[in-house]
C-alpha cells in the first residue's frame, strides 16, 4: 500500500475535530478547557478519559492509552495507521495525496472504482436472489430448505445468486458508469481473446467477501444444481474471485469485519473452515467467528488477528487434511504471539461439520467443546505421536525435532519452557533430557541461520578538557614500549567493559508516564515541551550515554539524532512519523499536559548529570575489578585501564552542560 504524504496527514489532523471524532464513541462533557467521559477501553463509573481540543489529543488515565484522532480510530475501530487515515479522510471528505512511486492518480481512481463496483455487484446478485423470477425462487429455496438459513440472514450478508446465463451483469455495471478497465480487473469476468468479457460466475450462490473495514472486495461462489455444465469450474464446489488490486486471499479473513468488534481478551476468535460455517456460527451467537479464504492460514492473517489482543480457537474437522492445516498454522500463530487452542469435533463422537453441528445443536455444542479444549502443544504432540508408547527411541527423537521446530517460533522463553513441559508430559519423557535436546536443537538452528556479524566499533568517550589540578597518569615502566600517543589521545572503552550483569542503570522496560520516570523520560519531556532546546541537547548528549533498553531512551535517542541532522519534524508532527502505535501512545501521554517547569535548562542539565553518572559508574566499577585482577602487575593494559578510569571520572565530575542565555 503506497505511503500517504506527510502533508496530507497533517492537513487531515488540522481539519478534523478530535471532539467530533471521539463523540461518535464516547459521550463527552466539558471540563474546563478539556472534555471528559467514560473510558471506551475499560469499564468504569468515574470518568477518566479526557480530550484536549487545543492539542488535538486524548488521554485515558484508566488504560494509559493516549493519542490523536488517528490513534483513537485505530484503537476503537481496530485499524492500521494507513487504514485509519483513509477512514477519517473519507468520513470528513478530506482529500489525500500519496508519495511518488506509489499508485498514480488513475490507479487510485481505479482502486476506488473496484470497491464501488463490488458493492454494486453484491447488490445486483442480491436483487436477483430476492427476485420473484429467474433463479431467485430456486436460490431462496436452497437457502431456506437445504441450508436451513433464515432469509433475514441472506439480507444481512447480502447473499446473492448469479444467473445461469450470467444475468447481463456486464451491461448493468457499464450502465452504472464503471469503466471497462475496472470490469476487466474486478475478477468477475473472463477476458476473451477478442477482448470481450464473459461472466466468471454462473448459476452459483454468491457470498460477498468483505475486508475488515466492511468493504465488499470479492465473492465466494457455491456450486448449485443450476450451475451450467459448460462452466470452466463446474466441478469445484466453491470458487473464489481471483486476486485483484483490492483482494488478496492471504490477507483477509471472512467475517472479520464483524467478528473484530466482539473479540478481545475474554473472547477469542473462533476459526472455522468455510464461509457458511462462519455465517452459521455468527448468527447463532458465536459472534467472534471467522474463516480463511479457502487456502491455508497465512502469517499476514494471523498478524491481523494479533492486532485485536484476542486468542484463537480452531474448530477442527477430524480428517487428516484438517490436522495438517492446523499443524501448518501452529508455528505461524506462535511466532505472532497468538495463544491457540483447538476444539476437535471428534470429541462429540459423530463426524459432522460445524454448519450442521450448530444448526442442529446450537451454540451450546461449541460451548461444550470449549469446556475441554486441547492446547497448542498437546494438539501438536497428539497429531505427530497419537500413541507415544508405540514409538521407538529414534521415532520419538524425530517427533521431538518436529515439535522443537514449532516451539522455537514462540518469541517468549517462558512460553517455550511451558510448551516443553507439555511435550514431556504428553510423550512421557524426562523433562531435563528434553530441555537439553531442545537447547542443542536451537543452537544448531541458530548456527545454520546466522552469519558472522562485524565486531562492534569502540566508541570514544567524550571528555572535558583536562584541568590544571589533575594528577598525571603514571608513565610506562622502564624498558616498556609504552602506549601509542594516538591511542591514548582517543581512549576508548573496549566492548567487554559494558554494564556489569545485574547492574540497573534505569528502568529496562517501557515506563508508563505514571510510574517513576527515568532520566531519559525527564529529558524527553523537556525535549517535547521545549523543543527549542533540542539542538543544544543533541550537541551535549552522547549516544552512548542513553539507556535505549526502554521506550523513553529509544525515543530520546531517535529525536536527538533528528535534531543533530536537522530532521526534527516539530512537535505537532512527531506522532505522525512514529510507526509503533505504542510509541505514539507514549509520546501523546507526555504531550497531553504541559509540565510545571520554570527553568527547562536547569532540568535539562540535571538530567545530563544523572545520565552521565548512570553511564560512568558501572564502567568504573567494572574497570576496578579488572585492575584488582591484575594483582599489581604494571603493564600497558593497566595504564590503559587507569587512563579510562580517569577519563570517566573527569566526565562524571564535569559533564557538558547547556549554558543559560546571557
Amino acid at each position: 500500500m503506497p505511503a500517504i504524504k506527510q502533508s496530507s496527514i497533517l492537513n487531515l489532523k488540522a481539519r478534523v475535530d478530535i471532539v467530533d471524532v471521539v463523540s461518535r464513541v464516547v459521550t463527552l462533557k466539558r471540563a474546563g478547557s478539556k472534555f471528559k467521559g467514560l473510558s471506551p477501553f475499560n469499564s468504569e463509573k468515574t470518568p477518566s478519559f479526557f480530550v484536549s481540543p487545543e492539542k488535538g489529543l486524548f488521554k485515558c488515565f484508566s488504560s494509559g492509552k493516549a493519542g490523536d484522532a488517528i490513534s483513537f480510530v485505530m484503537e476503537t475501530e481496530r485499524l492500521g495507521f494507513t487504514e485509519a487515515v483513509e477512514t477519517l479522510a473519507q468520513r470528513y471528505n478530506v482529500p489525500l495525496e500519496y508519495e511518488s512511486g506509489g499508485m498514480s492518480k488513475e490507479q487510485r481512481s481505479l482502486r476506488q472504482q473496484l470497491f464501488d463496483l463490488h458493492e454494486e455487484a453484491a447488490q445486483f446478485f442480491h436483487d436477483a436472489f430476492r427476485a420473484s423470477s429467474g433463479a431467485g425462487p430456486f436460490a431462496r429455496e436452497y437457502w431456506t430448505k437445504k441450508r436451513r438459513f433464515d432469509l433475514a440472514v441472506a439480507d444481512d450478508y447480502r447473499i446473492g445468486i448469479a444467473a445461469p446465463d450470467g444475468g447481463r451483469i456486464a451491461e448493468h455495471l457499464q450502465k452504472k458508469g464503471f469503466v471497462e478497465e475496472a470490469l476487466r480487473q474486478s475478477g468477475l469476468f473472463y477476458v476473451r481473446q477478442n477482448g470481450g468479457l464473459s461472466p466468471r460466475f454462473r448459476g452459483r450462490l454468491m457470498i460477498p467477501i468483505r475486508d475488515h473495514q466492511g468493504r465488499v472486495v470479492a465473492f465466494t461462489a457455491r456450486q448449485l444444481e443450476i450451475t451450467p455444465k459448460d462452466d470452466p469450474t463446474h466441478e469445484a464446489k466453491y470458487v473464489n474471485s481471483p486476486e485483484t488490486p483490492v483482494f488478496t486471499k492471504g490477507q483477509l479473513l471472512f467475517n472479520l469485519d464483524r467478528a473484530r468488534h466482539h473479540a478481545g481478551r475474554d473472547t477469542p476468535f473462533l476459526m472455522v473452515e468455510g464461509q457458511l460455517d462462519a455465517i452459521r456460527c455468527y448468527t447463532a451467537g458465536l459472534t467472534a467467528t471467522i474463516a480463511p479464504q479457502g487456502t491455508g492460514v497465512t502469517d499476514t492473517q494471523l498478524r491481523l488477528l494479533h492486532r485485536y489482543d484476542a486468542g484463537l480457537e480452531c474448530l477442527l474437522d477430524g480428517d487428516s487434511a484438517g490436522q495438517k492445516a492446523a499443524l501448518r498454522l501452529l508455528p505461524l500463530a506462535l511466532k505472532e504471539g497468538l495463544e491457540v487452542r483447538f476444539l476437535p469435533l471428534a470429541a462429540l463422537g459423530a463426524k459432522i461439520d460445524p454448519d450442521e453441528l450448530v444448526r442442529d445443536r446450537g451454540a451450546e455444542a461449541i460451548h461444550e467443546l470449549r469446556r475441554h479444549p486441547v492446547s497448542a502443544m498437546a494438539f501438536a504432540a497428539g497429531a505427530l505421536a497419537p500413541d507415544p508408547q508405540a514409538l521407538s527411541a529414534q521415532q520419538t527423537a524425530d517427533v521431538c525435532r518436529e515439535l522443537f521446530a514449532i516451539i522455537r517460533e514462540a518469541p517468549s522463553e517462558v512460553a517455550q519452557s511451558g510448551y516443553l513441559a507439555e511435550v514431556a508430559k504428553r510423550l512421557h519423557l524426562n523433562r531435563t533430557a528434553l530441555e537439553t535436546d531442545y537447547r542443542r536443537f536451537r543452537e544448531q538452528a541458530e548456527r545454520r541461520a546466522s552469519f558472522r556479524a562485524p565486531a562492534p566499533t569502540p566508541v570514544p568517550i567524550p571528555v572535558a578538557p583536562p584541568r590544571d589540578d589533575e594528577v598525571p597518569l603514571p608513565e610506562a615502566p622502564e624498558g616498556h614500549p609504552g602506549l601509542d600517543p594516538d591511542s591514548v589521545a582517543g581512549v576508548v572503552i573496549p566492548p567487554d567493559l559494558d554494564t556489569p550483569a545485574g547492574t540497573v542503570r534505569e528502568a529496562d522496560t517501557a515506563t508508563p508516564a505514571t510510574a517513576f520516570p527515568s532520566v531519559e523520560q525527564d529529558l524527553l519531556l523537556v525535549l517535547l515541551h521545549f523543543d527549542s532546546l533540542g539542538k543544544a541537547l543533541a550537541q551535549h548528549i552522547h549516544h552512548e550515554w542513553i539507556n535505549t533498553r526502554h521506550r523513553a531512551g529509544r525515543l530520546l535517542d531517535r529525536f536527538l539524532n533528528d535534531f543533530a541532522h536537522d530532521l526534527w519534524p516539530g512537535v505537532n508532527e512527531v506522532e505522525s512519523v512514529l510507526e509503533d502505535p505504542e510509541d505514539r501512545n507514549f509520546v501523546a501521554s507526555l504531550l497531553f499536559d504541559p509540565p510545571s517547569i520554570e527553568d527547562p535548562i536547569k532540568i535539562a542539565n540535571d538530567g545530563i548529570r544523572r545520565m552521565v553518572s548512570n553511564f560512568c559508574e558501572p564502567q568504573m566499577r567494572k574497570i576496578e575489578l579488572e585492575i584488582a585482577a591484575k594483582q599489581g602487575k604494571f603493564d600497558a593494559d593497566l595504564i590503559l585501564l587507569l587512563k579510562t578510569t580517569e577519563e570517566l571520572r573527569r566526565l562524571k565530575l564535569h559533564p557538558p552542560l547547556i549554558s543559560h542565555p546571557v
